[in-house]
């Protein structure tokens, strides 16, 4: 999802790019400030490169603050993750498991063992681990220590075939992971993750899981398309603008698959990708309203002179969507690389 940091609900926190997790009351607080997040709120775990330098690495080749440097504040509202996270499951392709479970199937193991990077409240454990056999031990990374908390108490417990689950958490900067954070690793994953990193940091990301020779299942990164029913004269050209507040410090945005795809396929990875859009209807107002809060909110703090019409234009959608008249189509993309084994298989 995007880089919205989490901070208490409905409110900016001081320095960041503007991107903050909506609360109920965001409707009126979106426009004139910083707005909620881009996309669609703060990612599923998501953001958690932009740590600052000098931090130590720990012994998992993840990385964490120095003893007695203050905790980082939390980034991502569960309340957030949670609505969300039923839309996610239901995007997320299932194409891309049949290839998925051919290479982890290939993959000589006494048990899976999978990182889950930016896992936040871990939401992709509870989707996969349910849908692929054999005993999983998920190691959770965030950067967010009351998400992890979140994350290992309500995870998956049995495999499609029965098999135990088990999780531990790691807590670290991903900015700097490496094939030795990596080792032994039989599968990587991450959610809403790879359009609020830099080239470079995909780049790195791609590296590391060719390095480790396992595969990586990368979804939920937008697209850079929404549609709207009914439609509005507005909708273009906010969209255009909350795709270049998705650009903002270099991050990839709606490139983002193209540009890990390359990453991959540079090292020799066969590189899938599917569709994963949201279908949001009259069901789904809840998380819609949130939605539209900040998609229009990224669009105005990029473009401050739309926020006159902006503001009419998010009290109509808001009412519509309340009545049951709106729908909305969130595009996303999932990707699959199939990476070299460290024997060289394909």
């Amino acid at each position: 999802m995007s880089r919205a940091d989490h901070a208490a609900p409905g409110g900016p926190t001081p320095g960041d790019t503007g991107r903050v997790v909506p609360g109920p009351d965001a409707a009126r607080d979106v426009i004139p400030g910083a707005g909620p997040t881009g996309r669609h709120g703060p990612p599923e775990g998501g953001r958690e490169s932009r740590e600052a330098t000098g931090r130590a690495a720990d012994e998992h080749g993840t990385w964490r603050p120095p003893a007695g440097e203050p905790a980082d504040p939390p980034r991502y509202a569960p309340e957030w993750l949670r609505l969300r996270e039923p839309a996610d499951a239901d995007a997320r392709s299932r194409e891309l498991l049949g290839p998925l479970r051919r290479r982890l199937a290939e993959m000589p193991s006494d048990g899976l063992v999978v990182h889950d990077l930016g896992c936040g409240t871990g939401s992709m454990g509870r989707w996969l681990a349910p849908l692929i056999d054999g005993a999983q031990r998920w190691i959770l990374h965030d950067r967010d220590p009351y998400l992890l908390h979140f994350a290992a108490a309500d995870a998956p417990r049995r495999a499609a075939d029965g098999g135990p689950v088990t999780v531990e958490t790691r807590r670290g900067d991903l900015a700097r992971l490496t094939p030795d954070a990596l080792r032994g690793a039989s599968l990587v994953t991450a959610s809403a993750l790879l359009d609020v990193v830099t080239a470079e940091e995909a780049d790195a990301l791609a590296a590391a899981v060719v390095g480790a020779g396992c595969p990586a299942l990368l979804t939920l990164s937008v697209a850079g398309r929404v549609a709207l029913d009914p439609e509005h004269p507005l909708d273009a050209e906010l969209a255009e603008a909350f795709d270049s507040h998705q650009r903002r410090d270099g991050l990839l945005g709606p490139e983002a698959t193209d540009s890990a795809a390359e990453a991959f396929e540079r090292r020799g990875a066969t590189v899938l990708t599917r569709p994963s859009p949201w279908r949001l209807g009259p069901e789904e107002a809840a998380l819609t309203a949130q939605w539209l809060r900040g998609w229009v909110g990224a669009a105005v703090e990029e473009r401050p002179g739309l926020r006159g019409a902006a503001e009419r234009y998010l009290a109509e959608r808001l009412a519509a969507c309340a009545a049951g008249h709106l729908r909305v189509v969130v595009h996303h993309r999932d990707l699959l690389a199939l990476c070299p084994t460290r024997g060289g298989a394909g």
